[in-house]
């Protein structure tokens, strides 16, 4: 409504994300939902929750799984609390949730996979890590497809808010609201060992570790594992990355969940579950949040190491034996 209004899109005087009433994704999103200002605030607000449930479930529809992990996916869904606080706050998880099942059913159509990062970035910058996944994992067509979306993404909204100002606006917002450890309700591990009494220094420390493993463990996966492995590891990784990890982006762990059960690992159901409403109103720690992301990452690291090192059992068993050498050869 403000950029209808002729009013600048974002207010760089803030310093600290989570109020309502700000715009803090990048300037392309905004002309894709721009037609909601059109309408009454309570009619907006019912279809956007409309299609926020439709992505949710369209997205686990798609999921390359057995319908049986699918029905066990939505009903983890809909116990979940990060799914339930996402659908209340009219967040983008479900939209998310959507490009990443689409990229993850599509892994070998490599303009799909470009155009699920590119969009994936426009909404909300982290899961352009998609992209970086695609460059090591040498996704040639993915990078250059991502790449000329966002640039044209980026042309039409610097036309359409009047130059380069609405790009040092953006950030300006982002600089400001990105401290990971002091910022209220973030779930980042060094903001959850600040909010358990670690001084400011060694939760920042730990902060700084926690992001290095993550992105050591994502570049390994997508050298080392199989593509879809690899690419769901990267999916977590996205939201482990960010310096403001909230409660509901939890809700993308269904993903590896999914994974995880496809492949018969029962106690990968426990990740969804450890978020639950039911776990919550009962007062689980707000440790339970990184904690979760991490055991999807090392859950889905495991699981993709075994089946790496398994394929690879039989090449060399059927490898032919080197040729016999001068002194093994028959006279």
């Amino acid at each position: 409504m403000r950029v209808l209004a002729g009013q600048p899109l974002y207010d760089p005087t803030i310093q600290q994300t989570g109020g309502f009433g700000f715009f803090y994704y990048p300037p392309p999103f905004v002309l894709a939902i721009l037609p909601f200002a059109w309408l009454d605030p309570t009619v907006a607000s019912w279809i956007w929750l409309g299609l926020s449930v439709a992505m949710l479930v369209g997205g686990i529809w798609l999921l390359p799984v057995r319908a049986s992990v699918r029905w066990a996916t939505l009903l983890l869904a809909g116990l979940s609390w990060p799914v339930a606080y996402a659908l209340k706050l009219g967040q983008v998880g479900p939209l998310l949730l959507l490009l990443f099942a689409i990229g993850w059913r599509w892994l070998d159509v490599p303009a799909r996979i470009g155009a699920i990062g590119a969009i994936g970035a426009i909404v909300k910058l982290q899961p352009g890590i998609v992209l970086g996944w695609a460059l090591l994992t040498r996704r040639w067509t993915a990078v250059l497809v991502g790449g000329l979306l966002l640039l044209a993404a980026a042309l039409v909204a610097t036309v359409a808010f009047g130059g380069l100002g609405i790009w040092t606006d953006f950030v300006t917002v982002l600089r400001n609201v990105s401290d990971p450890i002091t910022t209220p309700h973030n779930f980042t591990p060094g903001a959850v060992a600040f909010q358990a009494g670690l001084a400011p220094d060694a939760a920042a420390t730990l902060q700084v570790v926690s992001t290095v493993l993550v992105a050591a463990a994502a570049v390994a996966a997508a050298v080392v594992l199989r593509s879809d492995a690899s690419y769901l590891v990267a999916v977590v990784a996205s939201q482990l990355l960010s310096p403001i990890l909230w409660d509901h982006y939890a809700m993308l762990l269904l993903l590896p969940s999914a994974w995880l059960l496809e492949r018969r690992k029962w106690w990968a159901a426990l990740i969804p579950l450890s978020t639950s409403a039911v776990v919550l109103v009962v007062g689980a720690p707000s440790a339970i949040y990184p904690i979760a992301f991490w055991a999807a990452l090392l859950g889905v690291l495991a699981v993709g190491w075994r089946e790496r090192r398994a394929a690879d059992e039989p090449d060399r068993e059927q490898a032919p034996s080197a040729p016999p050498t001068a002194v093994d050869a028959p006279a």
